[in-house]
């Protein structure tokens, strides 16, 4: 009999006796899954998988030969590769903007398809270069000066401005007018005031 606590209630986890059942039509199943069938049917689809992905990658390209074999060859007035490039000047990144600035640089390789970094690279170092040497044009010739160079050039220039147009203009009542908002960017005269 079950075992009773203080409260009148049996004790939950006790099992009744039913040994004395008996139903002939069904047996014990002494596992759920077979585990060496399921394993099977998953290596044999894996090899299956991959035998059809072979297959289809082989005819894939037996049908692609065939295709390149059947295209008739160029006319004889196609543009070249060279002649179907966008006009000057080139973007970044468009077709052609790699060769022509392998050129320009000197790179050993200019058939060679460059990458955008390489592009950035690249044209960040000739920047860089011609800000603090000067531009330089196709013989080599300077074209301007050196970015630190002309800040010192125009700083110099309007202390020297700056210092005539002081002592000119010292006690004369003349005065600069910068354009306001409802001028439009229209300024008067300078004049006496």
């Amino acid at each position: 009999m079950a075992e009773h606590d203080h409260n009148g209630h049996g004790h939950v986890t006790e099992v009744p006796d039913v040994s004395y059942i008996k139903n002939v039509d069904v047996t014990h199943e002494t596992s759920d899954v077979n585990v060496p069938a399921l394993l099977k049917f998953v290596l044999a689809l894996t090899i299956m998988m991959v035998v059809s992905f072979g297959l289809m990658l082989f005819l894939f390209n037996i049908l692609n030969s065939q295709e390149t074999k059947k295209e008739p060859p160029a006319g004889p007035m196609a543009m070249t590769e060279q002649e179907s490039l966008p006009p000057e000047p080139r973007l970044q990144s468009a077709p052609g903007f790699a060769a022509d600035l392998s050129k320009s640089v000197g790179a050993t390789d200019p058939q060679k398809p460059k990458d955008p970094l390489w592009e950035i690279r690249v044209l960040r170092e000739q920047w860089h270069r011609d800000l603090s040497e000067g531009a330089k044009d196709q013989s080599g010739r300077t074209l301007g000066i050196p970015i630190e160079e002309a800040m010192k050039k125009f700083v110099a220039e309007h202390n020297a401005k700056a210092g005539t147009k002081n002592a000119a203009q010292s006690g004369e009542g003349y005065g600069d007018q910068l354009p306001t908002a409802a001028s439009a960017g229209r300024v008067t005269m300078k004049g006496k005031q």
